[in-house]
């Protein structure tokens, strides 16, 4: 499966129907695009749109194939099932994941996955409550990458009206990083920010987001990519920091330090590592 989206800080959605964007998203400076066949494309045009879809994805190169994610329509609708079928011949030409909307039961996952064979990784959205209570049971399935948050379609479904900070969904984003954790999966992907012009609020969203343990952030807009990425990679001061304790580290061999004034144990050495390998991720991107 492929490791660069492991560390992937954005995703970008476009509509299947638009081929014409597939390649300026690409292009955008996201990390990846996740082509939508489902909540942007009406159910009039489903089939023309999925079609449009395998014929543009053809046309594509191995590069492009391989941070290309495509989001199909759930389980139990009239669209899933051609979808996974689509799905199967994108994989077979080098497409990078699946993202599963409406994530709630492990046979689905294991459906799709037997679908698109081993090396297509599986990103489930986590957009219900029933979603949440299998989190721990989704994130072990076999070719899932990493779980996202569809929190938008959360709040509906839990009947929540949260506020601009968001602070009614801490510990359903917390249930999200520690199942992620447990199952040794790359942090999880953060909802949107709706307001495409707000970079302000945009920043503010994808900093609590980093601050909370996840590791990306979907977009809607090319517009968001770069204040997006720009938030997951550490600032000067945090690699600095990171330096210091890691070259501290190696002085002492290997015990417990104080650098500046505090005390530097195993835990903050591995916040330290990997604050470092978050940056050599991205270095030069």
């Amino acid at each position: 499966m492929p490791s660069s989206l492991a560390w992937a800080r954005s995703f970008l959605f476009v509509p299947a129907n638009r081929p014409e964007r597939h390649a300026k998203a690409l292009a955008s400076g996201a990390d990846a695009v996740i082509i939508d066949l489902e909540d942007a494309i009406a159910p009039a045009d489903k089939l023309s749109a999925r079609q449009t879809l395998v014929q543009a994805f053809a046309g594509l190169d191995m590069a492009q194939r391989a941070r290309l994610l495509v989001r199909i329509n759930a389980a139990g609708t009239p669209w899933h099932s051609d979808d996974l079928t689509a799905m199967q011949t994108m994989a077979a030409q080098g497409l990078a994941a699946v993202m599963v909307s409406k994530a709630e039961l492990v046979q689905t996952l294991a459906q799709v996955a037997a679908a698109v064979g081993p090396a297509c990784a599986l990103l489930p959205l986590i957009e219900s409550v029933a979603g949440l209570d299998a989190a721990n049971a989704l994130s072990v399935c076999p070719q899932v990458l990493r779980l996202a948050f569809g929190h938008l379609d959360f709040q509906a479904d839990a009947g929540l009206a949260c506020g601009l900070d968001e602070s009614e969904l801490v510990p359903v984003r917390l249930v999200l990083v520690l199942a992620s954790r447990r199952a040794g999966l790359a942090a999880p992907v953060d909802g949107i920010s709706p307001g495409t012009q707000n970079t302000a609020q945009l920043s503010l969203d994808a900093a609590r987001s980093r601050r909370g343990g996840f590791g990306g952030k979907l977009c809607i807009h090319p517009a968001q990519v770069a204040v997006v990425n720009a938030a997951f990679v550490p600032g000067a001061a945090e690699l600095a920091w990171a330096d210091r304790v890691q070259l501290a580290f190696d002085a002492a061999g290997g015990g417990v330090f104080s650098l500046d004034g505090r005390m530097v144990d195993a835990p903050v050495l591995l916040l330290a590592q990997r604050t470092l390998a978050q940056a050599a991720a991205h270095k030069g991107v």
